[in-house]
């Protein structure tokens, strides 16, 4: 595999958008160390694109000839190598150098069958997928669809629009014009595909974690025998009986990170791992002193309350790309160091492995602003892996493994070893 072109551009037209993406990627494609002839199309837009979803979709497509499957998404913005759009029309497209016997779209038009269940020759290991967050029993459906794969591993997130809630799958001779809605969709590679995924967690905890001991559908009622409301009024150090606003407003700046029963201990107090998904506390329920969370609970389950920080964000940010990079060291460490600017990615260690695309999809809670500036979130990717090509999305919900999370970012990278594929 070569490196994956890749492109990404603003404009009030997505016509003019769409030309301003295809000189970059052509310019790309007749340099020596990025594919000439790509097959898979990862395209992601932002909102203000979404009702011309199809028009663009079919002028790529005409453009492009050898792209014969695709993919993509809807999200508040999205991500390039280096920057972010956030609020304007923008749009950014990665296509991948795979051939295609080694993945499949899917989608509820072409839903993915269980191992080689079809007879086709394919088996699935891995899944990028594309969710609509309205649809119902959604964190059912990703546990089943990562147990149509044979690692159980998915990345991805769900769409995020003000508008039209837009996921785009089209695999080669497929009817229609690609754009859909509702359900899950998005392209399943076989274990000839490596790839390396990480998730990010974007909040810290603010007090100990401790077990739910009592629980009723959302609501903790109990947290290690006491009650739930009590102990969070105790973390934040303010009571009802007082200043009740404060109080509010405190409970209001508040999240909760939530841990399986299975999951592994968390080693180090201050901060998560990645099996903790982080949920809205949306009520308090003072009759019984329970704390309502965006989610359904279980006793056995563990509980930690926390909060956002910028801080913790870009350590554990830095730290999952120093993870990537050490999984593909030392040729990486060596081959892929932050070139100046305007140079050739530096991603083909000789004899090693690299890293030809990075795939990046952050909660639309993240982003610079976040950050500490416009695309800092992007500029430190950049930064730990290098110029490599990247696309990805700003969305609703993140996933990662069988799991829905939130205030997150998964970060994927596709790696060549030499001689595959």
């Amino acid at each position: 595999m070569r490196l994956f072109p890749n492109a990404h551009a603003t404009h009030p037209q997505w016509h003019m958008a769409a030309v301003l993406v295809l000189a970059q990627l052509r310019a790309q494609m007749a340099l020596p160390q990025y594919a000439s002839a790509p097959t898979l199309g990862l395209l992601y837009i932002t909102d203000h694109y979404a009702d011309d979803a199809a028009a663009l979709l079919d002028l790529l497509r005409r453009e492009l000839p050898t792209v014969t499957d695709w993919a993509g998404a809807v999200g508040v913005g999205v991500a390039g190598n280096n920057v972010e759009y956030f609020d304007e029309p923008a749009l950014s497209l990665m296509l991948c150098d795979l051939p295609r016997a080694h993945y499949r779209v899917f989608s509820g038009v072409a839903p993915l069958a269980h191992g080689d269940a079809a007879g086709v020759g394919f088996a699935a290991h891995t899944a990028l997928v594309h969710a609509d967050g309205q649809t119902p029993e959604l964190a059912d459906l990703v546990a089943e669809m990562a147990g149509r794969t044979s690692s159980g591993y998915l990345f991805g997130g769900v769409v995020a629009s003000r508008g039209a809630q837009v996921q785009l799958a089209l695999p080669a001779g497929g009817e229609g014009d690609g754009v859909l809605h509702g359900g899950l969709s998005g392209v399943a590679f076989d274990a000839q595909v490596e790839l390396v995924s990480r998730v990010t967690q974007g909040c810290q905890p603010i007090g100990a974690q401790a077990a739910i001991t009592a629980a009723q559908d959302n609501v903790v009622l109990e947290l290690d025998g006491e009650p739930a409301l009590d102990v969070l009024l105790d973390t934040l150090g303010v009571t009802l009986q007082g200043d009740a606003q404060a109080a509010l407003r405190a409970v209001r700046a508040t999240l909760a990170g939530l841990e399986d029963a299975d999951a592994p201990q968390r080693q180090r107090t201050g901060h998560f791992g990645a099996d903790t998904r982080v949920r809205h506390i949306v009520g308090l329920d003072a009759t019984r002193s329970g704390v309502a969370l965006g989610d359904h609970v279980e006793v056995g389950m563990r509980l930690a309350f926390c909060q956002r920080n910028v801080g913790a964000a870009r350590a554990d940010l830095m730290r999952i790309c120093a993870e990537v990079r050490e999984e593909l060291s030392p040729q990486l460490e060596e081959a892929q160091a932050l070139p100046a600017a305007g140079s050739a990615p530096h991603a083909e260690p000789a004899g090693g492995r690299r890293i030809c695309g990075a795939l990046y999809v952050s909660c639309s809670g993240r982003g610079g602003p976040h950050f500490g500036g416009p695309s800092a979130e992007l500029q430190i990717v950049r930064h730990a892996l290098g110029d490599v090509p990247l696309a990805g999305f700003f969305a609703g919900g993140e996933i990662a493994a069988h799991r829905l999370y939130g205030y997150t970012g998964v970060l994927t990278v596709f790696v060549a070893p030499d001689g595959a594929l």
